[in-house]
């Protein structure tokens, strides 16, 4: 009776052990960016899981460059969709499934690893989402027509404001947060995923459902753009406060 009380006793301060420690992991995987997005908790669930199973020989990069593809993807979908036929532009679903793989492990696993590289990993993602953006927005200016082109500018525009917002943001706040609110680029990839399965079933919604999403990033950006300008006066009057109390 001893013996197996004890043996149960020990099981039960070793799964204590585990969960501390994988909830200690948890925390550093995500410990240089706050979610305020709608799927922030399975995202972070799903993201955690998946650092675990990578293996050793993917580095960091080698995510981003997957990232990357999945863009490529995304732009040769519409391209074949215009010029062949339009379910290709299914393949763009894929194309947006591995965009979100890459983008969304190559930062945190080099923190699950314990090798972040904050500075050289913030400018390298930077850089590579702009340029899935283009991609993305390249690949609707190829299968759009008409006055509809004006809606992969305005979109890549509008995107590249919300990317500005943030990088702004960060160097107001020193918290870095790549979220509008509720939504973030995870809610992105799924919205324009949603938008091409609705244009193979229903051929030219994509005009509406393209118009809709560029009404709507632009009424975010207006708001995050007054949030950040009432955070920036705020923390100019601290600032001028402080110098006053020396």
């Amino acid at each position: 009776m001893v013996n197996s009380a004890l043996t149960e006793e020990s099981r039960r301060i070793e799964m204590l052990l585990l969960k501390n420690e994988e909830n200690s992991n948890k925390k550093r995987v995500f410990a240089d960016r706050k979610r305020t997005n709608i799927l922030s908790a399975p995202e972070e669930r799903t993201i955690f899981y998946l650092v675990k199973k990578v293996p050793g020989f993917i580095t960091s990069n080698m995510l981003t460059g997957i990232g990357i593809a999945g863009s490529v993807i995304v732009l040769i979908g519409f391209i074949l969709a215009n010029y062949v036929d339009r379910s290709f532009l299914l393949l763009g679903v894929i194309g947006l499934v591995i965009n979100w793989l890459g983008d969304s492990l190559d930062g945190r696993i080099a923190y699950y690893r314990n090798q972040p590289r904050k500075w050289f990993g913030f400018s390298l993602d930077i850089i590579m989402d702009w340029i899935g953006t283009v991609l993305i927005g390249l690949g609707y200016l190829v299968y759009s027509q008409n006055e509809y082109e004006l809606l992969a500018f305005i979109f890549v525009v509008l995107y590249g404001w919300a990317m500005i917002i943030s990088q702004l943001r960060y160097k107001i706040t020193d918290n870095y947060t790549i979220d509008s609110g509720l939504f973030g680029p995870t809610e992105v990839r799924i919205l324009i995923a949603l938008i091409l399965v609705l244009e193979v079933a229903f051929p030219d919604s994509i005009k509406v459902c393209g118009l809709v999403m560029c009404l709507a990033l632009f009424i975010i950006d207006l708001i995050d753009t007054n949030k950040l300008l009432k955070l920036g006066d705020m923390r100019d009057q601290a600032e001028m406060a402080a110098k006053r109390s020396i």
